[in-house]
């Protein structure tokens, strides 16, 4: 169960630096994997975001601290990396929902122990996928920066950003009006969403892409090459997002954890989108990840 083992070695791992400044990458470098695929899985794993799951258990000690030592609050706040007082309390308030002067007085605090993962083994469970081996291509999109415990909510803002602001012209069938709406219409931009781990510090980068044919790369789009690669390919059906983000869950939930078949060697993977109504309950959409055969 690699995978598990992974992630049970990253909370040993944060327990013993609390104190320290560590990020996102310092936990992924721990157990040799992308800081984008291991924040993904550790939030399906276990419903914590790895800076939530951070910040929560330092909140937890400092109150732990407060009830227990006489030091001050401003000592309490700097060893658990805060840098002000004041953006301590407002941090120990919002998650204890007491400030750290009445834990001090006795007010109760709101526990945070450290994780335990355990293995579930589920009966009948089946995922469908096909492998598809393809030399390397080259997309060209919007690209964003997105942090991983927010992307589920952000980046279908974005799409609908970008078809405000850029493609309902040319998504509705109108000719392009500029080079913009062109590049839209030559590249089919809009089929791919694909996710790009070269950021660091815990986020991503995120393009609203299409298979660059050639041509104009006007300002405001940028192009991204992706390698050989075998993928393995999930078809998602119904409504998005929704549907996909499902299908992405169930991957980093019950395929991924100890696969005997495959590792996963890449900082990418892609969304594809059909043509039809995404709000359709039969849309077709696909997730597809970059795997090697062990």
């Amino acid at each position: 169960m690699e995978w598990l083992t992974g992630i049970r070695k990253a909370i040993n791992y944060m327990e013993e630096h609390l104190e320290d400044d560590i990020s996102a990458q310092d936990v992924a470098d721990q157990v040799f994997t992308s800081s984008f695929f291991f924040q993904k899985g550790f939030s399906v794993m276990t419903g914590y975001g790895l800076s939530e799951y951070i910040r929560n258990r330092r909140l937890y000690l400092a109150a732990v601290d407060l009830q227990k030592t006489d030091e001050k609050i401003i000592d309490i706040a700097y060893r658990y990396r805060y840098e002000t007082p004041e953006s301590f309390t407002k941090a120990f308030s919002r998650f204890h929902g007491v400030s750290p002067t009445q834990v001090r007085e006795g007010a109760p605090v709101k526990p945070f122990l450290p994780l335990k993962i355990e293995i579930t083994i589920h009966g009948g469970n089946k995922m469908d996928y096909k492998i598809k081996t393809m030399a390397g291509f080259t997309v060209i999109g919007f690209a964003r920066e997105f942090d991983g415990e927010t992307a589920y909510i952000e980046i279908p803002k974005f799409w609908d950003e970008i078809r405000e602001r850029y493609a309902n012209n040319v998504w509705k069938g109108n000719a392009p009006a500029n080079a913009i709406e062109k590049a839209i219409v030559d590249n089919n931009i809009g089929e791919y969403g694909v996710c790009v781990d070269d950021v660091g510090c815990g986020s991503f980068r995120y393009i609203v892409a299409g298979i660059y044919k050639g041509g104009e790369v006007p300002e405001g789009l940028t192009v991204y090459e992706l390698p050989d690669f075998d993928w393995a390919i999930f078809d998602c059906y119904g409504p998005n997002p929704k549907a996909l983000q499902d299908v992405n869950t169930k991957i980093f939930k019950e395929w991924m954890p100890g696969n005997p078949d495959f590792e996963f060697p890449g900082r990418v993977n892609i969304e594809w989108y059909g043509d039809e109504d995404p709000s359709s309950p039969d849309y077709h959409s696909a997730i597809w990840i970059p795997v090697k055969k062990k």
